[in-house]
């Protein structure tokens, strides 16, 4: 009797194997939809685009996108959160995914709700100064610490990038600096500009004009190694701050529940994509660059992104706007 039970069961596993490999030759089916929870023309939005369309042409049915947007991405993460998990409802995670749980009580487990399909991308930040500033990021510590929370820092909104990677440099760099929130970080690079504010943290890509320009002077990238960009700016580790390191991600994700085997099969084919010189250039744009993951690995990350920030986000007493 034991042998028969154990017989059935092999079979039964032989069976759910090969049907899961079927299934996974057979998607896409239907096209499948690319939610995007943030308005059009970001970072999440353009690589989501540019993914999407590659996913078109290389598994033959479209890959649409829609933008779900509203509450800093909860809206349309809640909405695959609770989609049938069969490969045919998609979501575009960022580091929003990993911060929006320890700022708000969201309708959903941010890493038990989904399955990680593949990482595109990192985008570092960096930090900037008025140009009546220190000229170096050892110069700046050194004064934020002799005048602590005297020194202004502009961002464009709490529980951003951008804003939370200020808060990690100043737990990491022991100093204390004052938060100032604008609209966006458009008004916030004008304030610190006109020399009312004298610090900011944004992307790269966003600071670079204003650096060539004189109007700011960036003292640090916050990524592990120096930016295309901005070539001549040194990393937070070189410029005095060791064991920093913060800023955008985008990546893939599916409702938890789909079948490894479609979620093996669209890793594949990201991976192919990040080699592609279109996919590359969309990343230059925003001095980003091509993170390669395992399904398994980029869980991993996002575990490791939720504890950073969630400690960040307590440490600095952060509360949601």
């Amino acid at each position: 009797m034991a042998r028969v039970i154990f017989r059935l069961f092999a079979v039964a596993c032989l069976g759910l194997a090969l049907g899961a490999s079927a299934q996974a030759e057979d998607y896409p089916s239907r096209p499948v939809r690319v939610i995007v929870p943030f308005a059009p023309g970001g970072i999440n939005d353009i690589l989501g685009r540019a993914v999407s369309a590659q996913l078109s042409e290389r598994l033959g049915k479209q890959f649409i996108v829609e933008n779900k947007t509203g509450a800093g991405g909860i809206v349309g993460s809640d909405m695959v959160a609770k989609s049938p998990p069969d490969g045919y409802t998609l979501l575009v995670v960022s580091i929003a995914h990993a911060v929006n749980p320890a700022l708000y009580k969201l309708p959903y487990d941010s890493l038990k709700a989904f399955a990680p399909v593949a990482l595109f991308g990192s985008s570092p930040n960096a930090l900037a100064v008025h140009p009546d500033m220190p000229k170096t990021l050892k110069e700046f510590v050194a004064l934020a610490k002799a005048k602590p929370g005297d020194i202004q820092y502009g961002s464009g909104g709490i529980g951003g990038s951008p804003h939370l990677g200020m808060e990690l440099f100043k737990l990491v760099a022991g100093v204390d600096l004052l938060h100032v929130p604008f609209r966006g970080a458009g008004p916030a690079i004008i304030d610190v500009a006109g020399g009312h504010t004298k610090a900011i943290m944004a992307t790269v890509a966003t600071l670079a004009p204003h650096a060539k320009s004189g109007k700011l002077r960036v003292l640090a990238v916050s990524g592990k190694t120096r930016n295309r960009v901005l070539p001549e700016i040194p990393t937070m580790d070189e410029a005095g701050v060791p064991g920093y390191e913060a800023g955008n991600w985008i990546g893939l994700a599916a409702p938890a529940g789909t079948p490894q085997a479609i979620v093996d099969r669209l890793n594949k084919e990201i991976l192919a994509i990040q080699d592609s010189a279109d996919f590359k250039q969309k990343l230059d744009a925003d001095g980003a660059d091509v993170v390669k993951y395992t399904p398994a690995e980029f869980g991993s990350f996002m575990e490791r992104e939720l504890e950073k920030w969630t400690r960040v986000v307590k440490e600095a007493n952060i509360k949601a706007e």
